[in-house]
């Protein structure tokens, strides 16, 4: 799981004043662009910063840095960061349409083809850059199970995180506090999955009331 990291004191005045916006800035934004790739700590605004530098200086922009900014914001789905990022791109770039794709597959919870289109070699490129990448993803694929499940056949839980290791498959299980059992995982009850009783009620009015008492007796 990526995380937000105290944000240095250079960053957080940079990104505070109207001095974001100076494309001689830019390249301290980079810099620590590259610090949460290589750390696996995420700052969503410095890097929309980026973004909006980009958008007013368009020959400013370099698509590496592009490309490292949407998959460090894939590490953070559900979260709507991967979107707030493309909405300040001037253009999209075949690569940028392939993390899109990526992305689409993360949000319809379809990790079975996310590895499948992932295992290619061009995409595995434009996330090489950020370290932990497909540690991160199988937390987010966690997160969304632990939610979503109390238990869940361990072939289809391998499938989903690309875990077909025993051994590996086994620590992450214990990382995750869930218990295999035959062919299931068990995953403890949370507020998320756990069952909740349905209350319906039914307004009836007090002349509706007397109209039904009066059949009856009538019957």
């Amino acid at each position: 799981m990526t995380s937000v990291i105290d944000r240095p004191e250079k960053i957080q005045t940079l990104i505070d004043g109207v001095e974001r916006y100076n494309p001689e800035n830019v390249t301290v934004l980079e810099q620590y662009l590259d610090t949460q790739c290589q750390s696996g700590s995420y700052d969503l605004m410095a890097n929309l910063a980026i973004l909006k530098v980009y958008q007013f200086n368009p020959t400013e922009a370099k698509e590496p840095v592009i490309i490292n900014i949407l998959a460090k914001a894939l590490t953070a789905v559900p979260a709507p960061d991967f979107n707030l990022c493309l909405y300040l791109l001037s253009e999209r770039s075949a690569q940028v349409d392939q993390l899109t794709t990526l992305q689409q597959l993360l949000e319809q919870s379809n990790y079975v083809k996310f590895w499948e289109t992932y295992n290619d070699a061009t995409y595995q490129k434009l996330t090489s850059k950020v370290v932990g990448f497909e540690d991160a993803i199988r937390q987010l694929i966690a997160r969304v199970v632990t939610m979503s499940h109390q238990s869940i056949n361990l072939p289809v839980l391998q499938s989903y995180l690309a875990l077909k290791d025993q051994a590996k498959f086994a620590a992450f299980c214990e990382q995750q506090q869930w218990t295999q059992q035959g062919d299931l995982v068990l995953i403890p009850i949370n507020k998320d999955n756990e069952a909740k009783a349905i209350v319906v009620r039914e307004n009836i009015k007090f002349d509706q009331l007397t109209k039904v008492i009066g059949y009856s007796n009538e019957i």
